[in-house]
């Protein structure tokens, strides 16, 4: 049995990754859960794992797999066809998987897939050039997508390796202009200056925060930022 803590960590955490495909960082489940130090998420992460609710994920900062909910909590869920499965992207979990022919694929697997463009690289760091434009299109399963338009972008940087993106990685772009307080959004600073990072409020004005105690949060005037997209998704390839 888990205590009122522990559950409420595990539901904040599979709440964050089914809304935006990556795990919370520690401030923000030090902040959801009103504790007063980041030791006490150690502990309750540490619980967690070893009644084998949540996995630590190897060579990824801070990344988290849910592997089961409480029966409790299942029910307040709705289930999926296929029972509860960890809202991780794997991968090819560090093997070498060849790239079948467009003619080995089966008709399922084209009608799952969307094809969608990659608009060029976003800095996770100190902004780099604005968007590019298409280089090519990539096949993503259809069910990360939802509502609207996406597009992927290349992450090049580490300023959000908290939040479990790695400089390499392919993150999934819902095409919006408006973001709530804790978002990671594309924000174009200036009409010139592209970057990856997590969307607030300071007063009238708007913070980039990274995922990096390295970075500094970037403060803004409102008329200086463009809110381009919000992440919904991340693909990374082992090599």
């Amino acid at each position: 049995m888990l205590t009122r803590k522990q559950q409420e960590l595990l539901l904040f955490i599979h709440e964050r990754m089914k809304e935006s495909g990556v795990p919370p960082s520690f401030d923000e489940m030090k902040d959801a859960l009103d504790l007063a130090s980041k030791s006490g998420i150690h502990r309750l992460i540490t619980a967690l794992e070893e009644r084998g609710f949540i996995r630590r994920l190897p060579n990824r900062a801070r990344a988290l797999e849910v592997i089961k909910l409480p029966e409790a909590m299942m029910t307040s869920i709705p289930p999926r066809k296929s029972g509860f499965s960890p809202s991780v992207i794997q991968g090819s979990l560090g093997k070498p998987q060849p790239v079948p022919s467009p003619s080995s694929k089966s008709v399922d697997d084209q009608k799952n897939a969307a094809s969608i463009p990659v608009m060029g690289r976003i800095a996770a760091g100190v902004p780099i050039s604005a968007i590019q434009n298409n280089t090519h299109d990539i096949s993503v399963p259809a069910e990360m997508l939802g509502t609207g338009e996406h597009y992927a972008l290349e992450v090049k940087g580490d300023s959000m390796i908290e939040a479990g993106i790695l400089d390499g990685d392919t993150v999934i772009i819902r095409n919006v202009t408006t973001a709530n307080a804790g978002d990671i959004v594309v924000a174009l600073v200036d009409d010139e200056e592209a970057t990856l990072k997590r969307f607030r409020r300071r007063g009238a004005s708007i913070a980039l925060e990274a995922a990096n105690p390295a970075y500094e949060t970037r403060i803004f005037g409102p008329d200086r930022v463009k809110i381009q997209g919000k992440l919904v998704g991340l693909i990374r390839r082992y090599h």
